[in-house]
């Protein structure tokens, strides 16, 4: 299949390319486990990278817990987002259509990881006010990224099935 193509494939001659749907294995009913694994580790990625460093940052600036989960899932997004970005436009798009890509590829995905990374350190008692220098800091944080990672491995699935989410990189790779 000619993957240089794809680029020009869009809704109705406008917007963000689509995804093809001819590789098997990938969309629409093919999809493996290893390859939504793969997708929400490629988000899990950016996105740890975004909020450990958001919390370093709002942790050493000594803001209060509102600020730093802000200013954590805040950079999450920027993250995520930029590590889809880079890849496509290495792979030829032009910026307008790769914003577009990044944003209808990790979208929901980066969502859904952060509302259960970030539930979960709400939720663990003292987490939010412990130090980097805590155990606690690092267990509640990791363990969120771990429990995160198994909720959205399936919704990336379901997604990648449908031609949605992280599918719609596939033809740049």
């Amino acid at each position: 299949m000619d993957h240089g193509r794809h680029g020009a494939d869009t809704a109705h001659g406008h917007g963000a390319p689509q995804a093809p749907t001819g590789h098997t294995g990938h969309h629409r009913g093919g999809v493996t486990w290893g390859a939504a694994a793969k997708a929400t580790l490629h988000c899990l990625t950016g996105c740890a990278i975004g909020e450990i460093l958001g919390m370093v940052i709002g942790t050493a600036l000594l803001w209060g817990n509102v600020q730093t989960m802000v200013l954590a899932i805040a950079l999450a997004f920027v993250f995520g987002y930029s590590f889809t970005l880079f890849a496509v436009r290495r792979a030829g798009l032009d910026f307008k259509n790769a914003v577009k890509v990044a944003l209808a590829a990790d979208t929901v995905s980066i969502a859904v990881m952060e509302f259960v990374d970030n539930g979960i350190i709400a939720l663990t008692p003292g987490a939010m006010d412990a130090h980097l220098s805590d155990a606690l800091f690092w267990t509640a944080l990791l363990g969120g990224f771990a429990v995160a990672f198994v909720i959205t491995t399936p919704v990336n699935r379901w997604m990648i099935g449908r031609g949605k989410g992280h599918a719609v990189v596939h033809a740049y790779h």
